[in-house]
């Protein structure tokens, strides 16, 4: 899984798989789904990401896992 933030482009993409994007739709307004081949969400992008987090939000990111 890889995270990346684009502060110029404002926006926040979480990739779960790498399998290839063949479709994407945004979802709600600002917020996109890109599919595989096989219909699974394989990556989430958020656009203006400022305006849905705060600056010390964005600073620090973590990860929680459950076993």
């Amino acid at each position: 899984m890889k995270l990346k933030l684009d502060k110029e482009g404002d926006a926040l993409y979480f990739r779960l798989r790498s399998s290839t994007i063949v479709e994407s739709e945004e979802v709600r307004p600002g917020v996109i789904l890109d599919f595989d081949e096989d219909d699974q969400v394989v990556g989430v992008e958020f656009l203006h990401v400022s305006e849905r987090a705060s600056k010390e939000d964005l600073a620090v990111m973590q990860f929680e896992h459950d076993r």
